[in-house]
């Protein structure tokens, strides 16, 4: 059993940076991020291995969001730069045994989410 909160969150404007911290308990999973816009579907943000490597993003945010991971303290981070209010959604960390990728089906743990909001 995992159990993940995130945490760092807000309201911010266009260009300005986020970090968001995903806190896990239990053994380590991959862990990947997710958002969810209203009336959209889930999508996959970023992705980084159990050990903190291979860090695996989507075309999206490529270049302005940088995903790491703090192994002693099982925590996970998506820093986000230059955001853009396209990237206003709920923001979930997820774990998985299998992967660290795009898939959401092969997650079997998700945390609340978080709302991160981005002005113009």
């Amino acid at each position: 059993q995992v159990h993940l909160v995130e945490s760092g969150g807000g309201l911010v404007q266009a260009g300005d940076s986020l970090r968001l911290s995903c806190v896990a308990s239990g053994r380590a999973y991959h862990v990947g991020w997710f958002r969810q816009a209203p009336d959209k579907e889930r999508e996959f943000v970023a992705g980084i291995t159990s050990t903190g490597s291979q860090p695996f993003y989507a075309d999206s945010v490529k270049g302005r969001f940088t995903i790491s991971r703090d192994t002693a303290k099982n925590t996970i981070f998506l820093q986000m730069d230059s955001l853009k209010p396209e990237d206003t959604a709920i923001y979930s960390c997820a774990a998985s045994e299998v992967t660290w990728k795009k898939n959401r089906q092969l997650y079997d743990y998700w945390g609340q989410g978080i709302q991160v909001t981005v002005s113009s």
